[in-house]
């Protein structure tokens, strides 16, 4: 038996677009995603040679055949040929749930890269993320990580220019968003103002932290916020204590805010700790 260990990072959404609803259901997107240092960690000890477990320490999360991270470690066991030898997931879960963040996407391509590298890499980084697609939208994008344009329903990738040195403030407030529902509203709307995803991409480019900031923008924002005020609230406090900008990550309901230094993260979240149990300092990676 061998145990294998991998990080699984967050994602936050730089910019989020929505193009439109396909024939096939989906809805076209358009995104700049970026990882960042909040992770779960995973543990897998392969050739267990008993019947397949998956534990989580914390509770509400399925730790069954319905876990992303165990449909990656079917596929990837299918799609290769190879037999696991029966194997043991372990989560230790930090990136909140219902969040934005693709916590059960970044646990599931956390999955592929260990077991990939431990059978000596049969599939390329390339093959893996497509692997990934097959079971979940954000997983292509978990598995290559860092910046990337990501397009389709999520799965087309296009890596960019790091994102500058920053520190960003991750606060997740205590209801979720039915991202289905969310979409069902989008589609009924017209959307007032679209991020501008090739500014977003001269500013990477230019490696500008500032002009980052400016181009932030995520269409589901404003629904999400015009139904639960108190995002509001944590946006004025990230606002008063020098965010340079703050927006909420994918579908919500967790807001991020880009931050100049550590010293001013460190504030935003002693104000809002009490009131925000799930805040979090993290970096991009």
């Amino acid at each position: 038996m061998t145990t294998l260990f991998e990080p699984a990072f967050a994602k936050i959404n730089l910019t989020l677009d929505v193009l439109g609803k396909r024939d096939d259901g989906y809805h076209e997107l358009q995104t700049v995603m970026q990882t960042i240092s909040l992770r779960d960690d995973i543990e897998i000890d392969v050739g267990t040679g008993k019947p397949w477990v998956l534990k989580c320490d914390k509770e509400g999360v399925p730790c069954d055949e319905r876990n992303l991270a165990w449909k990656a470690a079917k596929v990837f066991s299918d799609v290769t040929g190879i037999d696991l030898g029966g194997i043991e997931i372990r989560i230790t879960k930090r990136i909140p749930s219902e969040a934005g963040l693709g916590g059960g996407s970044a646990d599931a391509a956390a999955v592929l890269r260990a077991l990939n590298g431990h059978f000596g890499a049969p599939l390329s980084i390339g093959a893996l993320a497509e692997l990934g697609g097959q079971i979940g939208s954000d997983i292509p994008f978990c598995v290559i990580g860092g910046t990337c344009m990501c397009e389709g329903r999520g799965e087309k990738l296009r890596v960019l220019p790091k994102m500058p040195e920053c520190v960003i403030v991750v606060c997740k407030p205590e209801f979720g968003v039915s991202t289905p529902e969310l979409y069902r509203k989008i589609d009924s709307v017209a959307i007032p103002k679209h991020p501008d995803n090739r500014a977003m991409e001269a500013a990477l480019l230019a490696g500008d932290l500032g002009k980052v900031a400016e181009n932030v923008y995520n269409v589901f924002d404003p629904i999400v916020t015009e139904e639960h005020l108190e995002m509001n609230y944590i946006k004025s406090i990230m606002n008063s204590y020098g965010a340079l900008t703050f927006q909420m990550t994918g579908s919500g309901s967790a807001i991020f805010a880009i931050m100049p230094d550590f010293e001013y993260a460190a504030v935003v979240c002693n104000m809002l700790r009490e009131n925000y149990p799930g805040i979090f300092i993290s970096m991009p990676v």
